[in-house]
């Protein structure tokens, strides 16, 4: 693990989802869910791991990822992937 703390890895998830849904004012929290940005469905869930992929250098399984039940599940799901 590199030892980035959970704020970095937050930051550089927002940018990702800011860039996936081309929204600049896309403010994540660990309690952001697909019910607080109207545009995130399916189809861009699978943008969403494609870009976080290309982020963090990993490949994501997307069942996990389905499973997660909010951006405070992934970025601890990222963490325990040692980004």
């Amino acid at each position: 693990m590199n030892g980035t703390s959970m704020d970095q890895i937050l930051e550089r998830l927002t940018n990702v989802f800011q860039d996936v849904f081309d929204d600049g004012s896309i403010v994540l929290t660990e309690n952001s869910t697909a019910d607080d940005i109207e545009e995130w469905d399916s189809l861009n869930q699978i943008k969403i791991i494609l870009a976080c992929e290309k982020e963090f250098d990993i490949k994501l399984n997307a069942r996990d990822i389905n499973t997660l039940e909010n951006v405070g599940a992934m970025l601890e799901h990222l963490r325990k992937l040692g980004v």
